[in-house]
């Protein structure tokens, strides 16, 4: 007849911060009476820490659980809802340290067994935030987008902490296109970070984002408490070329030309010039209220306006303009943005992703869109783009 020993109670003690269990060992012995072993002394069983411990333990700090003696054989730790932490043991099996931090605000259980049939449970609570920071996405979630399309991120409290958190951002596609980081300060003024291919993406590629911020401390700006996810596909392969100079727009898809229309972008000389350089399509808008207060350019125009394609945070765009149809094809009339016939813009309108290029050249211009104003990193050569990254 075989019987197993009963387990002897956990003892939990504090030291230096690290909680202390005292695992019995599990253990079976086979004969005798249904009293054999009855006067033996209970295996102590192994010695294994915890840290961090307590009810206001400090997070953002890798949970660690600690053997005195033997190897250890399997730890979970499992969050207040239900998540685990992922870890792995030392080489000689004493310790098991986990891959992520443990998040402010946040209960733990640690069940941890041992190669001798020990086991031990131990609970720990990381102390709430006393800030926490969150962010913006973009593109949004399953998402199809153009071939310049970034993966941007926006946080709603300033980063101090840039290098560790942008360790913390996995981009993953599915032909190993090759890109890098680049930090900024956002058109609102808050801190932002992208990320680019080096050149354009290829169309169909496959691109997940991981922001594994949970338990990271982005500085002044508080703890992050959740992780991001976003997956998208990159569309077909086109290109919007804009010539300020002949007062033309061409869309080219796959390196052919599809369709050449006349436009009339923004008059030359001052304030109301276009940006020239290579910028993205941030949003379809569709019939928008453009009022020209809010650009900075006075009572100049208040219109509804079809067909309206952000390219710019300062308020460029591509839409219809059908009250300049004298200028198309052969002069800068408007005030800033590339206006069209209706025909046309809805054309233009109908055919765009959200992510393709618009690509303007010209003399026609009043400088190079800004880095943050849209996306404007394709302005910028391959090596400085990944100079702005925190880890090089």
């Amino acid at each position: 007849m075989s019987r197993t020993r009963p387990r002897t109670p956990f003892r939990t003690a504090a030291l230096a911060g690290t909680a202390v269990i005292a695992a019995a060992a599990l253990t079976a012995c086979s004969g005798g009476s249904p009293s054999a072993g009855a006067d033996e002394k209970p295996d102590p069983g192994a010695r294994i820490s915890v840290n961090p411990s307590g009810k206001q333990a400090r997070a953002g700090e890798p949970v660690r659980v600690t053997l005195a003696e033997g190897r250890l054989q399997q730890v979970t730790v499992t969050d207040s809802k239900g998540a685990t932490l992922g870890g792995r043991v030392a080489a000689d099996g004493r310790t098991w340290t986990s891959a992520r931090k443990a998040a402010p605000g946040t209960g733990y259980t640690v069940e941890a067994r041992d190669d001798r049939g020990g086991s031990a449970k131990a609970d720990f609570t990381t102390a709430a935030p006393d800030r926490v920071n969150k962010l913006n996405l973009a593109p949004g979630k399953n998402t199809t987008v153009g071939i310049a399309h970034p993966l941007s991120i926006v946080f709603d409290n300033p980063v101090k902490n840039r290098a560790e958190v942008e360790k913390h951002l996995k981009v993953t596609t599915s032909n190993n296109t090759v890109g890098s980081w680049g930090w900024m300060r956002d058109w609102s003024g808050k801190d932002r970070v992208d990320w680019r291919p080096e050149k354009y993406w290829k169309p169909g590629t496959k691109v997940t984002l991981k922001a594994e911020l949970n338990g990271v401390d982005s500085g002044a700006g508080g703890w992050f408490v959740r992780d991001y996810r976003t997956d998208i596909t990159i569309g077909r392969s086109q290109v919007v070329e804009v010539d300020l100079d002949h007062h033309r727009l061409k869309l080219v898809r796959d390196g052919q030309e599809v369709r050449d229309v006349p436009m009339s972008g923004g008059t030359p000389g001052g304030d109301k010039a276009s940006w020239r350089g290579k910028t993205v399509l941030m949003a379809k808008e569709g019939t928008i209220n453009m009022r020209s207060e809010t650009v900075g350019l006075g009572d100049a125009y208040d219109k509804m306006v079809d067909y309206s394609m952000r390219l710019t945070w300062s308020g460029m765009y591509a839409h219809a303009a059908p009250w300049n149809r004298a200028y198309f094809g052969n002069a800068n009339r408007s005030s800033g943005c590339i206006g069209m016939s209706d025909g046309d813009a809805k054309w233009v309108y109908d055919e765009a992703q959200v992510g393709d290029p618009f690509e303007v050249t010209g003399e026609d211009a009043k400088g190079t869109q800004a880095l943050n104003n849209g996306y404007g990193e394709w302005n910028i050569s391959w090596p400085e783009w990944r100079a702005k990254s925190a880890l090089r």
